[in-house]
């Protein structure tokens, strides 16, 4: 089985432990998400073609969840919903009981910011700053001071056994250690929820098997995970499958 020692030639990291990793449980009869009815649709000549239709799931704290689907079924527009990164659709989202087809963009991004981690297949990290300074980006949108944000990226370092690698920009590490990075940024703040996108599709099998043994690890400690894949591999890694083909939930 892969490890992620490979990734940077020591230790497999250690991913924070479960009070690290997630605030205070929410009461379990309380869902993390529930959608009802979200359609979104594109404008086309006099029509509209649209990329989600009635889709309505319901996602518990701590769940492992993977959605699936043809190229086109309206996968990473669910993602992207789900994580309030889109705004312009109809129909009912609770985030931990709140209302957000009712809230304004601003409350939204609020939201977001508070409790979603995300990690993309392009890795998203910016290239003129340091792993270091790439790691601080979530922190200095929270109200946290300098001093607790530069221990929180620290600490972060070491536990994900890149210390050395600090300094370094992203051009100057391979696709599977820019990657760990992005997984390190994304629950760097406690996040309640993990949304990752294709997070494997731009590595060799055995760096993408270290990247979801870490997403097991992260979920097992209690960080709720939804994943867009089309790998059937990757989502065996999850303990349920959202099948999405024509917007529709199938």
């Amino acid at each position: 089985m892969a490890s992620l020692k490979s990734l940077f030639g020591g230790a497999r990291p250690e991913v924070p432990a479960a009070s690290d990793v997630q605030p205070d449980a929410p009461p379990a009869d309380l869902m993390l998400i529930s959608t009802r009815n979200i359609d979104k649709s594109y404008p086309v000549g006099n029509g509209q073609v649209f990329v989600l239709r009635r889709v309505s799931i319901d996602v518990k704290p701590g769940e492992f969840v993977s959605i699936m689907g043809p190229s086109g079924a309206g996968k990473s527009t669910l993602l992207s919903v789900v994580g309030m990164l889109d705004s312009a659709w109809t129909g009912e989202f609770w985030f931990l009981g709140h209302p957000v087809h009712t809230y304004s963009i601003k409350e939204r991004v609020a939201l977001n910011k508070q409790y979603i981690g995300f990690v993309f297949q392009q890795y998203h990290l910016i290239d003129d700053l340091t792993v270091a300074e790439n790691l601080d980006i979530p922190l200095s949108y929270r109200n946290i001071k300098k001093g607790e944000r530069e221990a929180m990226v620290a600490d972060t370092l070491d536990r994900f056994q890149i210390v050395g690698k600090k300094d370094l920009y992203p051009r100057q590490l391979s696709g599977g250690q820019q990657q760990l990075v992005a997984v390190a940024r994304a629950v760097i703040a406690s996040p309640r929820l993990i949304l990752a996108d294709e997070p494997t599709g731009n590595l060799h099998s055995s760096q993408g098997a270290e990247i979801m043994e870490l997403f097991t690890r992260l979920n097992q400690q209690g960080t709720t995970i939804i994943q867009v894949t089309h790998s059937e591999t990757n989502a065996g890694y999850g303990n349920r499958i959202i099948n999405l083909k024509d917007g529709w939930i199938v």
